[in-house]
């Protein structure tokens, strides 16, 4: 049921919004590759963020696409909990972690081990519309016990001013996305987090190259 919820979601929303309505571009979708398990990493600026990762998979393979998002704001609510986990599939997490004892990335590891595919946020939170904010090291914990999962940066330009934080207005924007070249664990935490770092620079700049604002 879930499965048939999603499908319909995307395929007469979420999809026709993204890419007819807000004409999202799409650089080197190639690059997600089409077998499952992988970790989609990309900054985060919207809501719609999710949406535009998860439209860029084909039908078909939505049921293993899985976004890693806050517990404290998609499960605030009854009606927003049953959405976000019924026809999202989001996989919650608690960013409030402070004293915890179990492991907070518990879920995402089975997720991975279970051979879905996740879109995972390293700044933690949306910030402020096109600025990226530092990446937190949890990507690299998760990355470590996976390490033959590819990590495939993805750099997301122009969402952020369609529709930001604390607005719920859609505004016409071009936006870009761009797939990178997928990273691997390298066995050290600072060197990952490094590549990781540089590779969404270089994303960022070709975006900058071909003189999109």
């Amino acid at each position: 049921m879930k499965g048939i919820l999603r499908l319909l979601w995307f395929t007469l929303f979420a999809r026709p919004l993204i890419f007819l309505i807000m004409g999202v571009n799409v650089r080197n979708r190639q690059g997600l590759g089409t077998t499952s398990p992988s970790i989609v990493v990309a900054n985060h600026n919207s809501h719609l963020d999710a949406l535009v990762l998860m439209s860029m998979f084909p039908l078909s393979s939505l049921r293993k696409v899985r976004p890693v998002a806050a517990q404290d704001y998609f499960l605030r609510n009854r009606w927003l909990a049953w959405f976000a986990l019924n026809v999202i599939g989001i996989i919650p997490f608690m960013r409030l972690a402070e004293g915890r004892r179990d492991d907070p990335l518990a879920a995402c590891s089975a997720a991975l081990t279970g051979g879905e595919t996740l879109i995972f946020f390293p700044e933690g939170s949306r910030g402020e519309p096109e600025r990226m904010g530092e990446f937190r090291t949890g990507i690299a914990h998760l990355a470590r016990r996976h390490p033959n999962t590819p990590v495939i940066p993805v750099f997301l330009q122009g969402i952020g001013k369609s529709l930001p934080r604390g607005e719920w207005v859609l505004v016409p924007v071009i936006c870009d996305v761009v797939v990178g070249a997928a990273l691997h664990w390298d066995g050290c935490r600072k060197s990952f987090m490094k590549r990781l770092a540089d590779s969404f620079e270089r994303l960022a700049s070709t975006v900058s190259r071909h003189g999109v604002d």
